[in-house]
C-alpha cells in the first residue's frame, strides 16, 4: 500500500498517514527498527509515538544509555530535514525519563530565545539538545566547536559518525569527503576535467527555529 502511495500519491516516499500507521503497529509491537523507519516519515503526531518507543526500549537497558535511544528517535527527523518534529521528539523522551528518573540530576537553563534541560552525567543528551539549538544558526563554526568538545564522547558511541556528518553537510555546509582516485584527479587537473574543476556547494537546508512543542 505504501509503495502504491509513493507511486500515484504526492509523496515521493509513500503516503505520510500510512507510514504513521505502519509505524504506530510496529511500535505498539515493540519492534523499533520497523517503527523508525516508518515514522520518520508520518505525520506531526508521529514524533510523540517514536519518542515514546525509544523510551520503552531505553528502559530495559543501563540509565547511561538513554542519549543512545533519544538519538535514535531524533537523528532519523533530523536526516529527513524535519527539525521540528525532532525537536518534539527530543521533548517527549526527556520529559519521560524526568518523570520517571527522579534521582537523574537535570539543570533547566533558560534565556530569551531558548530552554535547554542540562543533565550533569549524561553528556551525550546534553550534546544532542545543544546540536538542536545550533541548528537553526546554521554556523559552521559552533556545529565544529560542539563535535569537538563532546568527540570523547561521541567516539565512545561509535555509530554516529555517519548522521552527525549528514548533519553536517544538511544543516552546516560541512562537505562530507568523498573518496577518489588519486591518479584520476591528477590526470583530470592537467586535462581540464574532473579533479581540476570546482566542486559544487553541498546542498544545506534552510531551517527557522521551531516554535515549542507542547505536551498532551
Amino acid at each position: 500500500m505504501i509503495n502504491w502511495s509513493s507511486r500515484v500519491g504526492e509523496y515521493p516516499l509513500g503516503d505520510p498517514e500510512l507510514h504513521h500507521a505502519a509505524g504506530s503497529i510496529f511500535a505498539e509491537e515493540c519492534e523499533p527498527y520497523d517503527a523508525e523507519r516508518h515514522l520518520a516519515l508520518g505525520t506531526k503526531d508521529s514524533p510523540e509515538q517514536l519518542a515514546r518507543c525509544e523510551y520503552e526500549w531505553y528502559t530495559q537497558d543501563d540509565s547511561h544509555t538513554a542519549a543512545l535511544y533519544a538519538a535514535r528517535a531524533i537523528f532519523p527527523y533530523l536526516l529527513v530535514g524535519n527539525l521540528r518534529s525532532a525537536n518534539k521528539a527530543h521533548l517527549i523522551f526527556t520529559s519521560r525519563l524526568n518523570s520517571a528518573n527522579k534521582s537523574i540530576s537535570v539543570q533547566e537553563v533558560s534565556s530569551k530565545s531558548s530552554d535547554m534541560r542540562v543533565y550533569p552525567v549524561l553528556p551525550l543528551l546534553n550534546f544532542l539538545g545543544l546540536l538542536l539549538l545550533a541548528i537553526p544558526r546554521g554556523s559552521s563554526d559552533l556545529f565544529k566547536q560542539l563535535a569537538k568538545h563532546y568527540a570523547p564522547h561521541v567516539k565512545e558511541v561509535g555509530v554516529w559518525d555517519d548522521a552527525l556528518a549528514q548533519i553536517g553537510e544538511m544543516y552546516f555546509g560541512i562537505r562530507i569527503p568523498r573518496q577518489g582516485n588519486p591518479l584520476f584527479d591528477m590526470m583530470g587537473s592537467m586535462m581540464g576535467f574532473g579533479g581540476g574543476s570546482p566542486k559544487p556547494k553541498p546542498k544545506k537546508v534552510e531551517v527557522t527555529p521551531p516554535p515549542a512543542a507542547e505536551l498532551d
